[in-house]
């Protein structure tokens, strides 16, 4: 599916991945994390091929969060829970009233049942409860289609705070599937775009924006904005 993809995270990157339905954003993130396999290629986590890690290591430091959350049966509380009881470290009590407070979920009564929560609930416990384990990268897949404006936007400050800061000493970054060119350009110091089934573009945000090199690219910016305009009629 994939061809000529070659391409580096650093620390604190900020990078929106973009391009039409159908060009494998999402099994890209998902290659990443160790969900889906892959034939050709290497993806390397600190100079190691992803070979040489146990998938649980690898998944504690880049986690990828779906679009379509997957609640664990039981309470809010458990999914929270989820990581100290995976790999049996403390709960860390604070740190996810904290989280749960900035995406917007402060009211929450932990005690609810996580089926029982709107979409847009579920998709920010699943980004708090994938934040508990304290990754250096995250694989964000459209994780605020089912928000509001107000929530998306708290969703985007928390983000933006989050890859500021360290995980124990390592900086932090993100790779975060858009279909929002405006949430892309306030969420991202770069651009990726996929095209033709090749990472087609690779470039600063605001230069990708002002003038993208590719006719694929200009093509898109266009369409999504005649989308937009249409919706707002």
């Amino acid at each position: 599916m994939f061809r000529g993809i070659t391409a580096e995270i650093g620390p604190h990157d900020q990078i929106a991945l973009l391009g039409g339905s159908g060009q494998g954003k999402s099994t890209l993130l998902r290659i990443l994390s160790l969900l889906e396999p892959f034939d050709n290629g290497t993806v390397l986590l600190e100079g190691r091929s992803s070979t040489e890690w146990r998938p649980q290591s690898w998944r504690r430091k880049i986690t990828y969060v779906a679009q379509k959350p997957v609640m664990r049966s039981g309470s809010v509380a458990c999914n929270l829970r989820t990581v100290s009881m995976l790999h049996g470290t403390p709960f860390e009590d604070e740190l996810a009233r904290r989280y749960m407070e900035a995406a917007g979920l402060g009211q929450t009564d932990w005690n609810k049942q996580a089926a029982d929560l709107s979409g847009g609930e579920q998709q920010r416990l699943a980004l708090v409860r994938s934040l508990m384990l304290q990754p250096e990268l995250l694989l964000l897949d459209e994780i605020t289609s089912s928000l509001d404006p107000g929530s998306k936007q708290a969703v985007e400050k928390l983000l933006l705070e989050w890859v500021s800061g360290t995980t124990n000493g390592t900086a932090r970054a993100y790779l975060w599937i858009t279909h929002d060119l405006e949430q892309a350009r306030v969420i991202s110091d770069q651009v990726w775009f996929m095209a033709e089934g090749c990472l087609l573009e690779k470039a600063n945000t605001a230069a990708f924006f002002e003038n993208p090199a590719s006719e694929q690219a200009r093509l898109f910016i266009r369409g999504m904005q005649d989308e937009r305009g249409k919706s707002h009629e």
